[in-house]
């Protein structure tokens, strides 16, 4: 913020948000060969792993490829300050941004597939150090640009998504030139075109319930900017960041579950997946009390990190808490049922909030302000927990049939 200033930074936000729209344009190949590659590896059929790996690295080049021929043009002719309602004058800076971001996100698609086998070989410690490196550069980055450039979106823009996705690509090259991923590593000869219907089988599915949460999650920046103005996605953001905290601490933990449950799954071992969903249960009740805790001291936390930049209701603080703890619960279910991967009942529940989001995230912004956009995608999610746990205890005592069981 001290960088480009609040107001900038709430534009910069948005766009950014936007952006981040693309990683959901793989079509699911990535959740697709994730829960693909994990039940070939289960019955020791390591060359059919090898070449879910390499046709999936092509399919998702061919399909970002396409996606830049289609973007950076649309990209030119697009009226940014119009549908962002900001000055005439950020115009063409937001049309570079837009296409730096583009460019790099797309790259990152293709990157993050090694995150992808990383998890899906049940090593997502490997995958977070990774990312983490590449954060932690992106972040020394822009603080030298701090300290010896003027604030500029474009630099800001260039080293956030630029750095990381480099990190990602160097790590991949090296580790496929390393055991034990070398046996694993693309090659052209593996590319086997009749492996993509196999992978995007899931994949498909997968893909429809990321459009649904494009429309249910990443739309609150775009309406909160058009109704309440570019400061408030600021706020929004950095109440956001602070109780996300918490959340990452939770999917450090659920995450490794995918893949284990499309293990267990296959090999039968539901004793094994009743006793960690009933652990895991329990584990979800910390949190409750560590969000109440960052509840408390969230005006003391806020004025630390960002001292008197932006003013943040505490009404915005608690709706975000509700909002984390909701969302961890109903991730806690629905990582376990993606990676057995019937998830047809989770997908006709977010097409369904899907086609009310627009209208119910601006009528509760427009009669509750900022805390209001919060309220929806929260009761999305404590209605996906109610499901997703109903449809786990089904699968795992075998009395699932019909939509459970899809």
């Amino acid at each position: 913020m001290d960088y480009v200033n609040p107001t900038r930074y709430g534009i910069w936000l948005t766009v950014s948000s936007i952006i981040g729209w693309i990683a959901f344009f793989d079509l699911g190949l990535a959740n697709g060969f994730r829960n693909r590659f994990a039940e070939a590896k289960a019955r020791g059929e390591e060359k059919l792993a090898a070449e879910y790996l390499s046709t999936t690295y092509f399919a998702i080049s061919v399909i970002v490829t396409l996606l830049l021929i289609i973007i950076l043009p649309v990209n030119y002719f697009l009226d940014w300050p119009t549908l962002l309602k900001v000055d005439a004058s950020y115009a063409t800076e937001l049309r570079q941004i837009f296409a730096i971001l583009s460019v790099f996100f797309c790259l990152n698609l293709v990157a993050n597939t090694f995150a992808s086998l990383l998890t899906a070989d049940q090593q997502p410690g490997y995958a977070a150090v990774v990312n983490c490196l590449g954060q932690v550069f992106s972040v020394l980055a822009i603080f030298l640009l701090t300290k010896t450039t003027a604030g500029s979106l474009l630099n800001l823009s260039l080293y956030f998504a630029g750095v990381p996705c480099i990190v990602m690509l160097l790590a991949s090259i090296i580790a496929y030139r390393t055991p034990p991923y070398k046996r694993y590593a693309p090659r052209l000869d593996l590319i086997r075109l009749p492996l993509i219907k196999d992978i995007i089988g899931k994949g498909i599915q997968f893909f429809a319930i990321y459009i649904c949460l494009i429309l249910i999650f990443q739309l609150s920046n775009i309406i909160l900017s058009r109704e309440i103005g570019p400061l408030s996605v600021t706020q929004y953001n950095i109440a956001n960041k602070y109780f996300n905290i918490l959340y990452m601490v939770m999917i450090i933990i659920i995450t490794p579950f995918w893949s284990a449950f499309t293990d267990a799954y296959t090999k039968k071992d539901f004793a094994w997946m009743k006793s960690t969903v009933s652990r895991m249960e329990r584990i979800w009740l910390a949190p409750v009390l560590v969000a109440l805790f960052m509840l408390a001291i969230s005006p003391l936390f806020y004025k630390f990190w960002i001292k008197d930049s932006v003013v943040i209701p505490f009404s915005l603080s608690l709706a975000m808490a509700v909002f984390v703890l909701s969302h961890s619960i109903g991730d806690l279910y629905m990582y376990m049922i993606n990676g057995i991967g019937t998830i047809r009942l989770q997908l006709i529940i977010y097409v369904v909030f899907a086609c009310i989001a627009w209208p119910c995230l601006v009528w509760s912004c427009r009669h509750f302000g900022i805390y209001g956009i919060v309220l929806f995608p929260s009761a999305v999610y404590v209605v996906q927990a109610v499901f997703g746990k109903i449809q786990l205890n089904k699968l795992i005592s075998g009395r699932a049939s019909g939509i459970w069981a899809q």
